[in-house]
C-alpha cells in the first residue's frame, strides 16, 4: 500500500505550499483514509491563513489533527471527506467525514471518523463541520415555535443556521446581509432575505455571524425587549466596539457567545461530540444545503486559491477542494 501523501501547509502568513508526507503505519485501532474532498471554511481558515489568530487563542484554535503551531508553519483544516482504504472490515470502502486538514491521504484512529449516511453525497458532506456548529448554536439559542428571528451575516455559518431554522414551525425568519448576492443563497435555502436597513425588528432572537462591528450593532437594534443576540462571529485579533449605552439596559438585552469547541450545556448531559456530528451529517440529506458550496478547485491549485479566498478575489461560502481519486 502506498504510504505517501501530500498536505497543504501555511508556510508563513499569506503563503501556502504542498508538502510531501510519509504516513505512519496504521495501528490496530486506526484507519487509512484517502481524501475525496475537503472544504475551506472561508471565515476561520482565511483568518488563519492571514496569521490573524491572537496568541491568547493559540490553544483554543488548534484543529484536532493540526501539525505545527500558529502563526506558521502550520497544517490546518477540519472538513475532510474520504474513503477508508484500510481498517476494520466494517469500514473499508465506506465514505467517512473527519476533522482533518487538507491532505490527500491520512491515518487516524477509528474514533476520529464518522460514516457518511448513504443519503448524503460525499461532495456535500464537507459541510458537516459547519452544520455541526449550527446545531450547537441552536442548542445554545433554544428557539421556540413562533419566534421572530434574524440571522445577521450570510456567510457559511450564518447560512447553515438559517437553513436549520427554516425547518422550525411558525417562525418569522430573515437572513440579513449587506451583500445583495446573498439573496440567491437565501432563496435556495427557503429563507426570506433582507438588507440590514430593511430587516424586520422586534426579534426574540438574533443570531449574529457577520464578524463585523456594524453587524453586531445592528443585531442589537433588531431585538425586542428582553431579546437575545447569539454571537457566533470569530473576530480573531480585532477589537470590537459595542453600543451598550442608550437603551441596552432598559430593554434588558442579552449578548451570549456560542462556540462549537464544547457541546452546548443544554445537551451536554445527553449528547456527545460524536452524537452532534452524526446529527449534522443526517441533516445534510437536504439537497438545499448544496447552496452553501460556492466554488471548487483541485487540491494542486490550493496554494494559489487560498490567497484569493483570503483577499475576497474569489467570493465563497464553502470552497470545496477536489482530490485526485486515482492517487
Amino acid at each position: 500500500m502506498n504510504r505517501s501523501a501530500r498536505a497543504f501547509w501555511l508556510s508563513s502568513p499569506g503563503h501556502g505550499e504542498l508538502r510531501d508526507v510519509t504516513l505512519p503505519d496504521p495501528g490496530e485501532g486506526d484507519v487509512v483514509v484517502r481524501a475525496l474532498f475537503s472544504g475551506v471554511s472561508r471565515g476561520t481558515e482565511t483568518l488563519v491563513f492571514r496569521g490573524g489568530v491572537p496568541e491568547s487563542q493559540y490553544g483554543v484554535m488548534r484543529a484536532p489533527f493540526q501539525d505545527g503551531d500558529f502563526p506558521a508553519p502550520v497544517k490546518y483544516g477540519y472538513l475532510s471527506v474520504g474513503q477508508v482504504e484500510e481498517g476494520p472490515g466494517s469500514l473499508v470502502g465506506r465514505t467517512v467525514f473527519c476533522l482533518y486538514p487538507h491532505q490527500s491521504r491520512y491515518v487516524v484512529p477509528v474514533s476520529a471518523v464518522t460514516v457518511v449516511p448513504e443519503s448524503v453525497p460525499s461532495a456535500r458532506a464537507v459541510l458537516a463541520g459547519t452544520v455541526e456548529t449550527a446545531v450547537n448554536a441552536l442548542w445554545d439559542a433554544a428557539p421556540l415555535v413562533g419566534d421572530r428571528i434574524a440571522v445577521v451575516g450570510g456567510g457559511m455559518v450564518g447560512c447553515s443556521v438559517a437553513a436549520l431554522l427554516a425547518r422550525f414551525p411558525g417562525v418569522r425568519l430573515q437572513l440579513v446581509d449587506a451583500d445583495p448576492a446573498r439573496a440567491r443563497t437565501a432563496h435556495a435555502l427557503g429563507v426570506d432575505f433582507a438588507s440590514p436597513a430593511d430587516a424586520l425588528g422586534d426579534c426574540d432572537l438574533v443570531v449574529h455571524a457577520s464578524a463585523s462591528e456594524q453587524g453586531l450593532a445592528r443585531s442589537l437594534e433588531l431585538l425586542a425587549p428582553e431579546g437575545t443576540v447569539l454571537e457566533l462571529s470569530w473576530y480573531g485579533d480585532r477589537r470590537v466596539s459595542l453600543p451598550l449605552g442608550e437603551a441596552f439596559h432598559s430593554r434588558r438585552l442579552t449578548v451570549r457567545s456560542s462556540q462549537v469547541g464544547s457541546v452546548s450545556p443544554a445537551r451536554r448531559a445527553s449528547r456527545t461530540y460524536a452524537d452532534r456530528l452524526a446529527l449534522a451529517l443526517d441533516l445534510l440529506g437536504d439537497p438545499a444545503l448544496d447552496a452553501l458550496i460556492t466554488g471548487e478547485s483541485a487540491f494542486d491549485e490550493l496554494p494559489d486559491v487560498m490567497p484569493k479566498l483570503a483577499s475576497g478575489e474569489i467570493p465563497a461560502l464553502c470552497h470545496r477542494v477536489r482530490y485526485d481519486t486515482g492517487e
